[in-house]
């Protein structure tokens, strides 16, 4: 994907982050979460209770995945490091973002009350920038703009030249 589709795709709303860590037992965790795409990262929340805020906490490296099923089917894979921005108890400082993240993916009303029920519960606010990730993305072609249908694979994984 070109940066600008890229950007476009990140913002749009309802996509969910699978968040990859590696988890405090050994193994690894994968989690579906809610994010934000602002000032060229993503950024993300957990509860204090949440497994994987301890992954983090032990090792920041992670591999992050957002995608859609539906035609063009957009992918993005980000490999690098989350680096804490807010650790618990410091809500109010960021709370309009976490507001923003709500409204991502509910409406504003029901955002507003998912807040208000859980504003004695502290999250972490954590971002993985995405100039200093390794990033990678993928689409089908777009054949209505003249794009060649059959370019479906990337060119390193053919074993030809």
């Amino acid at each position: 994907m070109t940066d600008s589709e890229l950007t476009t795709f990140l913002d749009e709303p309802g996509h969910l982050l699978r968040l990859g860590t590696n988890g405090t037992d050994g193994l690894p965790r994968v989690v579906p979460i809610w994010f934000i795409h602002h000032e060229g990262a993503i950024w993300f929340t957990p509860r204090a209770k949440s497994a994987w805020l301890g992954d983090l906490r032990a090792d920041p490296a992670v591999c992050a995945t957002i995608d859609e099923t539906a035609s063009p089917m957009r992918k993005l894979i980000a490999r690098g490091r989350a680096e804490l921005v807010h650790d618990l108890g410091a809500d109010d400082i960021w709370r309009d973002m976490y507001r923003d993240i709500a409204c991502r993916y509910t409406p504003e009303r029901f955002a507003d009350a998912y807040i208000t029920d859980t504003i004695d519960e502290p999250r972490a606010l954590f971002r993985l920038t995405l100039a200093d990730a390794d990033v990678s993305t993928w689409r089908m072609p777009l054949v209505d703009q003249g794009e060649n249908p059959l370019a479906v694979w990337g060119k390193q994984y053919y074993h030809r030249s």
